[in-house]
């Protein structure tokens, strides 16, 4: 990945990523009128595969193989929680195989030190290390995988990517991979504590090769309004998301800057860190836009409110160069039922963490960060986020991950 600012979406040109990380050509028009005329309850042979879906390839066909059987928490709506192993390498570079070695045998030539993370163990900032994953894949003809880091490991802005034998790409497994999953993880604010079964990524799955189109998600958004305030004539290579730097109008609060030279934080700890330990507030700026410093990173919120319909997935794209210098978003997966009235989640903004590259810039209230692009699922998922999953970021407005308390408005105001 590029060492530029961000909004927090990454690998990413100025075209919407299709499919197994291709740029999208124009869609088959017989494709876009499947698309178009999708009636919500009909399953498909292409798509992304639910939780049920995920279930049966664990238990049934497995396609899915776990060194550690797999919890039931581990399956969300649209996704799989992977879990690191018992030993994490501090590696000299981050690198990708290539065609022709697979992970153990680079390591054999990059790696500085072996740790023993059974019981724990301290992944420093600025250090890049891999850690091989309990999970493990077989996947079978026209299936493919994608992984991206959790919600809440973006927003500790740790930098996790998946990795494959023989890959060529970062986030992205092949059809029919058989084989080891790896987390590239570098920790680039805080140190973090891990330990064997700490959660940082997670893997979508999907069959065949479905194509989108922006004449689909325009349907979406005339349907669903997927996000708030948005027209359709605004969609183009995904839907818009802009950042609001207005905030409450009685406390001003914005978002937040992490504090450089901040404490140790336990990955698996939750509500258990005082904000102000680790971040400054940001309040909506007097006159003009907000500069980002690159030396800094930030969590802000969406202006639109956004929601997941139960059927579709989303991913937010990271980085856009027609849209700054500045890179939006590490957790780009949003599951179905993410911000949507049936699972409770009316409301929702998205969370950006936020950096900018290499020069200071300044974005604007209402400035485009960002865009989300929906894919159906083969079938809508037995569990949605938020419906009785204990979902941390339902009917979220600005939020820090999970592991800090929350911050008594009181204190926002009087920093």
């Amino acid at each position: 990945m590029s060492n530029t600012p961000t909004v927090i979406p990454e690998n990413v040109n100025e075209d919407l990523l299709g499919p197994a990380g291709q740029k999208r050509d124009a869609p088959r028009r017989d494709v876009v009128n499947e698309l178009e005329a999708d009636p919500e309850g009909a399953e498909h042979s292409t798509g992304i595969l639910p939780s049920q879906e995920l279930e049966r390839q664990v238990r049934v066909t497995r396609e899915i193989i776990a060194v550690e059987p797999i919890e039931d928490n581990q399956y969300q709506p649209a996704s799989l929680d992977l879990r690191l192993g018992a030993v994490a390498y501090r590696v000299r570079a981050s690198f990708l195989p290539g065609r022709d070695a697979t992970v153990e045998q680079r390591l054999e030539d990059l790696a500085m030190h072996r740790m023993d993370i059974s019981n724990g163990g301290v992944l420093e900032r600025g250090c890049v290390y891999i850690v091989p994953l309990l999970e493990h894949l077989s996947l079978r003809r026209r299936t493919s995988a994608m992984g991206n880091p959790k919600s809440s490991t973006g927003r500790l802005d740790i930098f996790t990517r998946l990795i494959t034998d023989h890959g060529t790409e970062f986030d992205r497994v092949r059809e029919q991979y058989k084989g080891p999953l790896y987390a590239e993880v570098s920790p680039r604010t805080f140190s973090v504590l891990v330990r064997k079964g700490s959660r940082l990524s997670q893997l979508r799955i999907r069959r065949g090769n479905p194509l989108s189109s922006d004449e689909a998600m325009k349907r979406l958004q005339q349907k669903h309004h997927v996000v708030e305030s948005i027209s359709e004539d605004q969609i183009r290579n995904g839907v818009p998301v802009s950042v609001d730097l207005r905030g409450d109008a009685t406390s001003r609060l914005i978002g937040y800057k992490a504090r450089s030279h901040a404490g140790l934080i336990d990955i698996d700890k939750v509500r258990h860190y005082e904000v102000l330990d680790y971040w400054e507030p940001v309040y909506a700026p007097r006159h003009g836009g907000l500069i980002l410093d690159p030396a800094d990173f930030y969590v802000l919120a969406s202006l639109e409110a956004v929601k997941v319909p139960p059927r579709y997935a989303a991913e937010m794209i990271a980085y856009d160069t027609l849209v700054g210098e500045f890179r939006v978003h590490y957790a780009g997966f949003f599951d179905p039922g993410f911000g949507h009235p049936e699972a409770g989640g009316e409301g929702s903004r998205a969370v950006l963490e936020v950096r900018s590259y290499e020069v200071p810039f300044v974005i604007e209230h209402g400035q485009i960060v960002g865009r989300l692009a929906y894919e159906r699922l083969t079938a809508q998922p037995v569990r949605l986020y938020g419906s009785g999953l204990n979902s941390s970021y339902q009917r979220q407005g600005l939020a820090l991950s999970k592991h800090f308390k929350p911050l008594p408005p009181s204190d926002a105001r009087s920093f």
